[in-house]
């Protein structure tokens, strides 16, 4: 009597041994795992081990083929058989989970969210699935863009959490909360929440590393809301705290407790994306501040340890580090004259976006973006105006369309005859009246504009009164870029105006500021001024050397001008709709000509 009770327990275990050894095989054999899992309904098992058995065919199925509806079948019938059996939490929501991913990967979000829904409702008895399908379900509903909901929802988990005793999951669901309300701008609502956050964060006392990552998660935030708002100096204190607490978070062991309680079992980000993720908000910070080297140093370890993530995990959160770490790299390889090398990086961009449509969606408007951009180093007008106007098609954030119309409207006055759709823009980013946006950083480029446009039509008095609002902001925030452009234009007014002294008092600390980022386009100017202006003072000796400079930048300039024109991925100037082109085809040396950058 006893071997027949025991008999089935053991063709089951002998069948779920021989899976579990063919799955974890190197590479793994992941059909004959399927065949000893399928060969248990041979044996009609009870329904725990049927309901059971159904989910481990539906996981391996989902994860390691492309058989979607075999496993779709399988994750059904788990799901509909583990709903009749009591206690048997783990596979019934573990089914939800995963049939909800394939429901979405098949593009059918309808079917998905009834689903969790139904899941969370049922859930709620069960600390750690009821959070972690929470959590799905806002997931779900931010990749749909619907904020409002998944908001909503990270509220509800928040609330729940803090009923079960989880402060430091109430604090992961208020942080992501906090996430989503900076991404739609309602900062009204966004400052309470991470002050709570803060208090929350600072008082739960656990695991040390899940206390750290959740002061980075926190931190993160903080950082990039004051690189939202454009505030570079302020942001400081927020980024040296972040900086010591990954430093933090890299020295502690990690521990193999796991929590009393079971609504505590979630992780915001592995260690090593944590570590990227930092990287990453330096190389924003020293982007926007004018630190260049700085940039591309902590750009390269970034992409460095990025590169051996990738070898061991496809995580689609890394590609996205990549492409964002990119675009940054991009704009300051444009900055300090390496055109070549940033076409090139924007042609990495576009096979990244290739393998993925949701990464190409998201980051669509900015490719076209830095398209524009590389047009205007390269003189090509008319490409940076289509590129512009395809990525303010592209984009619904107000930041960035802000930051495409201050780039537009410089197209427009260099083109000297568009000053109706010129006039146009302006009034949309007007920095006197209603400017679209809290941007420190681009309410004081608009400021430049206004100058720029008004020196070239001989407007001195208010070019000078533009520029100089420029640089109280710039100075304010420690905007280098902005300071050095603003004093080598100012510069040049008061050597239009023959007010060679206080010209020679803009140029010199603009050329200095420029040599320290390096901006080539602005060394280049101030050198062509500094070489005017100590003729005009009969400083010989140093109008000569400022002749040298400007020969060599001219040079450096030419020869990587050239150079990115006669590159294959040149071509890119001219696509304007749907995917990146797959195949860049060469062309005969460059097309377009090395105009003054005055």
């Amino acid at each position: 009597m006893a071997s027949n009770v025991e008999a089935p327990e053991r063709w089951y275990l002998a069948l779920l041994g021989f899976a579990e050894h063919f799955r974890t095989s190197s590479p793994p054999k992941i059909r004959l795992c399927v065949h000893c899992l399928q060969a248990v309904f041979q044996f009609k098992p009870p329904q725990r081990i049927e309901a059971r058995t159904h989910l481990q065919l539906g996981s391996v199925l989902y994860h390691h083929t492309k058989n979607s509806e075999l496993a779709r079948n399988h994750l059904e019938k788990a799901w509909f058989i583990s709903q009749q059996l009591p206690q048997f939490e783990d596979v019934k929501f573990e089914a939800a989970s995963i049939l909800s991913e394939l429901f979405c990967q098949q593009n059918l979000v309808d079917s998905a969210k009834p689903l969790l829904r139904k899941a969370i409702q049922i859930s709620q008895q069960t600390p750690y699935w009821h959070c972690r399908l929470l959590f799905q379900l806002a997931q779900l509903h931010t990749l749909e863009k619907d904020l409002v909901s998944a908001c909503d929802l990270l509220g509800v988990g928040a609330e729940y959490a803090r009923v079960v005793g989880s402060e430091y999951t109430r604090a992961l669901f208020l942080l992501s909360k906090g996430m989503l309300l900076l991404m739609e701008r309602k900062l009204g609502e966004v400052h309470p929440l991470l002050t709570l956050c803060g208090t929350i964060v600072e008082n739960w006392q656990g695991n040390p590393i899940q206390k750290e990552s959740l002061r980075v998660f926190f931190l993160v935030l903080q950082v990039t809301h004051y690189l939202d708002a454009g505030q570079v100096k302020s942001v400081k204190p927020c980024l040296k705290q972040l900086q010591q607490c990954i430093q933090t978070i890299s020295t502690l062991q990690d521990d193999e407790i796991l929590p009393t309680n079971p609504a505590d079992l979630f992780h915001w980000l592995p260690k090593e994306h944590m570590c990227v993720l930092v990287y990453l908000v330096t190389v924003m910070h020293s982007m926007q501040a004018g630190y260049l080297e700085k940039a591309q140093k902590y750009t390269d370890k970034a992409l460095m340890q990025l590169e051996k993530l990738k070898m061991l995990d496809c995580s689609p959160i890394l590609s996205t580090f990549q492409v964002i770490l990119l675009e940054h790299i991009i704009m300051c390889r444009l900055v300090t004259g390496h055109k070549a090398t940033a076409l090139q990086e924007i042609s990495q961009v576009c096979q990244l976006c290739q393998q993925s449509p949701r990464l190409f969606n998201n980051h669509a408007a900015q490719l076209h973006t830095l398209l524009g951009l590389y047009c205007i180093s390269v003189n090509c007008m008319d490409n940076a105006e289509a590129q512009f106007t395809t990525a303010l098609r592209l984009t619904t954030h107000q930041e960035l369309w802000t930051y495409i119309v201050t780039n537009l409207a410089s197209v427009y006055i260099r083109e000297g005859n568009r000053h109706q759709e010129l006039y146009g823009l302006l009034e949309r980013i007007n920095p006197d009246h209603n400017f679209p946006v809290s941007s420190h950083c681009l309410r004081a480029a608009a400021f430049y504009i206004r100058g720029l446009l008004s020196f070239f039509q001989g407007r001195y008095n208010e070019a000078k009164r533009f520029l100089r609002e420029t640089l109280k902001m710039s100075n304010a925030e420690d905007l280098n870029r902005l300071t050095a452009c603003s004093l080598v234009l100012l510069g040049h007014i008061f050597y239009v105006l023959g007010n060679h002294r206080e010209s020679n008092n803009m140029v010199v600390p603009a050329m200095q500021l420029a040599s320290k980022i390096p901006d080539m386009s602005v060394q280049l100017w101030s050198s062509a001024l500094l070489k005017d202006l100590n003729k005009a003072l009969g400083n010989n000796i140093d109008a000569h050397e400022a002749a040298q400079m400007h020969q060599n930048f001219s040079q450096q300039l030419l020869q990587d001008h050239i150079a990115a024109c006669s590159l294959p991925e040149h071509n890119l100037i001219s696509w304007t709709d749907g995917p990146p082109p797959v195949q860049i085809q060469a062309q005969n040396g460059p097309t377009t000509s090395l105009a003054s950058l005055l």
